[in-house]
């Protein structure tokens, strides 16, 4: 996937339009708004991603498309696990928590298997350790 020159604008479009047809029109890759709080600004920040269903349970992973630094809103909910998730046809809150030990390998391999350009991103990203995420209801 190759990233947009203005991925925040890219973002604000993606985010309009998941909200305006509730993510109808997103098919190619199941997807969600993340807001978390700026850990410096303390001001909402609304992220669209893809996520996995994980028996119930919706995972995201802080690829940031193989860059060497994890994305923002990661960096946010480690400084505050308390978030909001936005689904077609529902919103709620939600505690975000990253995997670790096996069961940070056991998720990792089945999204690795499903989609395979993480690897690839991982590969890209050298010694960081691309975390996965589980969200779930506060």
């Amino acid at each position: 996937m190759t990233m947009p020159e203005d991925l925040l604008a890219h973002n604000r479009q993606l985010i309009a339009q998941f909200r305006a047809d509730g993510g109808a029109s997103m098919q190619d890759r199941p997807l969600l708004l993340l807001t978390t709080r700026g850990r410096k600004s303390g001001e909402q920040r609304t992220s669209p991603m893809m996520y996995v269903d994980d028996d119930g349970r919706l995972l995201v992973i802080a690829s940031n498309a193989g860059a060497a630094d994890h994305p923002q809103w990661y960096r946010n909910l480690l400084a505050d696990p308390a978030v909001t998730v936005e689904l077609p046809g529902r919103t709620f809150q939600a505690r975000a928590t990253p995997l670790t030990g096996e069961e940070y390998e056991q998720a990792w391999a089945r999204i690795a298997r499903q989609y395979a350009f993480f690897t690839e991103h991982q590969k890209k990203a050298g010694a960081r350790r691309i975390p996965v995420v589980a969200l779930e209801p506060a």
